[in-house]
């Protein structure tokens, strides 16, 4: 594996491939992040995988830019948790319960 990924050598990949290289080298880089640890990092790297690749290239050469994708990563993870928990709460629908009227 070189040492430097760079746009020409994704481009005689797959776009498999290029994913997984690229995922490959985020994610050790987001494990280390204070803000995401062990408990955030695959699923911040999967999100990150979303965006265009010549966007990941620039987040493994700015340790500053991926500080921040990680940091809205984070925001957007602990928005949906806390906006998903209380559905796990919510009481059965009893709308089909309700008694036939008589014509």
């Amino acid at each position: 594996m070189s040492a430097e990924l760079t746009a020409a050598s994704l481009a005689a990949m797959t776009p498999q491939q290029q994913k997984q290289m690229l995922g490959e080298r985020l994610f050790p880089l987001i494990l280390a992040s204070p803000l995401a640890g062990p408990d955030y990092a695959g699923k911040i790297t999967g999100m990150l995988l979303e965006m265009d690749n010549s966007e990941l290239l620039h987040l493994l050469e700015s340790p500053e830019a991926l500080a921040a994708k990680c940091e809205e990563a984070m925001t957007v993870l602990q928005n949906h948790m806390t906006t998903s928990a209380p559905a796990t709460e919510e009481k059965p629908d009893t709308t089909a319960e309700t008694t036939p009227t008589t014509a």
